[in-house]
C-alpha cells in the first residue's frame, strides 16, 4: 500500500457513496449491521474497534485498517492499545497457520491413496 491512509479513506468514501447509490438496499442493510455490531454492550466501542483492527490485519484489508484505526482513535484507543492489538494479530497469524498446516497434513494422510508417501 503506497497511498496514505487519509487519502485511501477519502477515495474509499467516494467509492462507497457510488456503491450506496447503485445498491441502496444491501448498503442500507450493511449499515444497519455495522450499527448493531458496534453498539456498546458487554464490550465498549473502543474494544470492538480494536477487534476489528485485528481482523482487518488477518484479512489483509487496507481500507478496513484505515477505517477501524480512525474509529478506534475516535473511541479513545491509544497507540499502545493498537500495538497490543497488532501483537495479537501477529501471534494469531502464526498460530492458525501452524494449526492449518497440521490439518493439511492430516487431510493428505486421510485422502491420499494407500500407496502414497506418508511421512
Amino acid at each position: 500500500m503506497s497511498q496514505s491512509y487519509p487519502d485511501l479513506i477519502d477515495d474509499l468514501n467516494a467509492a462507497i457513496v457510488r456503491l450506496r447509490a447503485g445498491a441502496p438496499g444491501p448498503m442500507k442493510a450493511f449499515g444497519s449491521l455495522a450499527r448493531e455490531a458496534l453498539a456498546p454492550g458487554q464490550l465498549d466501542v473502543k474494544t470492538k474497534e480494536l477487534l476489528a483492527i485485528g481482523i482487518a490485519i488477518a484479512t489483509r484489508c487496507d481500507g478496513c485498517i484505515g477505517f477501524h484505526v480512525k474509529a478506534a482513535i475516535r473511541a479513545g484507543a491509544s497507540r499502545e492499545e493498537v500495538l497490543e492489538t497488532v501483537s495479537m494479530a501477529i501471534y494469531m497469524g502464526a498460530g492458525p497457520s501452524m494449526i492449518y498446516a497440521a490439518e493439511t497434513l492430516r487431510a493428505f494422510d486421510e485422502l491420499a491413496p494407500s500407496g502414497a508417501s506418508v511421512a
